[in-house]
């Protein structure tokens, strides 16, 4: 017997112009061109998901090291000391003391610094 596609087809063309909704110019809605630029925007959708995870910690290093040079202290020394005291805080959590609570991250780098 012959199984005909029609239903299968439209539905999937359906979806990808879904996905395309918002695109400019002809690519929100001619199949060949939406396809396109869906599998694009797939890529670089989960190529930037990965880029998000480099980037912000790059930024909790330079708040971090911002924070230290304040206290006389580069940011690499600061990390070795926390780490031989055992002071098990993320690089998230330190860059947002550095940033909205001076005071408490200024205790934070005392604590390191005690020998």
């Amino acid at each position: 017997m012959r199984i005909k596609r029609g239903i299968i087809h439209k539905k999937h063309v359906k979806n990808v112009l879904k996905r395309a909704k918002g695109y400019r110019w002809r690519r929100k809605n001619v199949f060949k061109l939406a396809k396109v630029a869906v599998l694009h925007a797939g890529k670089h959708a989960y190529e930037h998901r990965r880029l998000k995870k480099r980037d912000f910690r790059r930024l909790w290093q330079i708040r971090i090291n911002a924070g230290a040079r304040q206290h006389g202290i580069p940011y690499s020394k600061f990390i070795t000391l926390l780490k031989a005291k055992n002071i098990q805080l993320n690089r998230k959590v330190l860059a947002e003391l550095a940033a909205k609570h001076p005071e408490v991250f200024a205790k934070v780098v005392d604590i390191a610094k005690q020998t």
